[in-house]
């Protein structure tokens, strides 16, 4: 198994960034329970999963948790975890009786880990949003896009996902091994405003050394340059080109016969950096790459050091050779979906299971964590405090 063997984490279900947390954490090894609504727990064949595979890896128990018997369930899986995530907004869980308190008090070694878009405090915490509002005002979405669009939304990958579900996976991690050191547990509180700010580290640098430019489209990294780009083909695809380094411009001027271009004209290739000529480059460059398919600039670019590939769909991503070859995707019951990430050489990560129908698993964990028997889990049944 993974790095995180014999971790045990319990996961109060939610949508986003939370299940991704969770994902990440089993894939890597640790045994995470997910915390399903009662009311969701509707049957279903474990033979056909759902196709969710955000909620890969997990065994489900469902639970009540608006019902006092219900959280006291919760509470007891509590005691023999090693973490708890979950995504309410700031107040729900101590209002439903599994707060940092309760959870800690039955478990001091508890690693306690919050996801909230906003955080557990601040004027808008307590106010409802998306991925597209964290990353707003953190100060990321008005620098994706090109000078003359208005902002581009990165699909919800840099708030839920790189902000969000990555932060509070690293936070669970750095939690469990300083209570191995000290015993003690505590709070992770990670929101995707700090996290999608934190993705913009390298910016602030930049900024502050006087070569960031506040207006979108015009730096090196944001569609200003022309070696930094997409070109779209004669078929209509596209290619992605990161010519930074001055070598690797060299061959990009070579391959696409840029510089050729200039000369056959009678003009002077201007400078690489001279910011006034890049919207210039970029028309020469875009007429240069519609002149050929994609496949063949494949031909032409792949295994040279331009910095080039082709821009994939998800499906074509699937049949390119290098990721066939890594094993970068895999099919879990049928459905495609990203392996497990990082690798490790000695303890590799694993999908442990497909994703499970809520409740699938409830009788199976309470015998396995709790030790309860058949008879007691009958019992919260026909109370409503779990169901499945």
């Amino acid at each position: 198994m993974g790095p995180l063997e014999g971790v045990k984490v319990v996961e109060v279900a939610g949508i986003g960034p939370g299940p991704f947390t969770a994902m990440m954490l089993s894939d890597m090894g640790a045994d995470v329970i997910r915390v399903d609504r009662a009311a969701n727990a509707l049957g279903g064949d474990p033979s056909a999963p759902p196709a969710d595979v955000s909620n890969r890896g997990r065994r489900s128990v469902a639970l009540d948790l608006k019902s006092p018997e219900g959280v006291e369930v919760l509470l007891r899986l509590v005691e023999s975890a090693d973490a708890l995530i979950e995504g309410f907004r700031p107040g729900v869980a101590e209002r439903l009786g599994f707060g940092p308190d309760e959870c800690l008090g039955r478990n001091p070694r508890l690693v306690y880990g919050r996801m909230t878009g906003w955080g557990q405090d601040g004027p808008y915490a307590p106010t409802a949003g998306h991925d597209i509002n964290y990353i707003a005002l953190a100060g990321v979405l008005a620098h994706l896009g090109r000078s003359d669009e208005p902002p581009t939304p990165p699909i919800n990958l840099v708030g839920d996902f790189g902000g969000g579900g990555m932060l509070l996976a690293f936070g669970v991690v750095c939690g469990l091994l300083e209570a191995q050191r000290s015993g003690r547990g505590q709070v992770v509180d990670a929101a995707m405003v700090d996290g999608a700010a934190l993705l913009m580290t390298m910016m602030w640098g930049l900024k502050a050394m006087g070569i960031w430019s506040e207006e979108r489209g015009t730096n090196m990294l944001d569609t200003g340059a022309h070696f930094y780009d997409t070109y779209q083909c004669s078929d209509g695809h596209y290619v992605s080109i990161g010519s930074i380094e001055g070598q690797f411009y060299a061959e990009l001027l070579r391959l696409t016969g840029l510089e050729e271009d200039y000369r056959a004209r009678g003009e002077e290739l201007p400078h690489q950096m001279d910011r006034a000529r890049w919207p210039e480059l970029r028309e020469r460059l875009a007429a240069l790459f519609a002149t050929r398919t994609r496949e063949e600039w494949c031909a032409l670019m792949e295994g040279t050091d331009v910095c080039f590939a082709p821009v994939l769909t998800m499906g074509e991503a699937l049949d390119h050779p290098h990721i066939r070859e890594r094993g970068t995707y895999t099919e879990v019951a049928g459905v495609p979906q990203p392996s497990p990430a990082p690798r490790f050489s000695r303890t590799p990560g694993a999908i442990q299971r497909p994703p499970s129908h809520a409740g699938q698993h409830t009788d199976e964990v309470l015998a396995e964590w709790l030790g309860v028997d058949a008879d007691q889990v009958a019992d919260w049944r026909r109370g409503g405090a779990v169901a499945g």
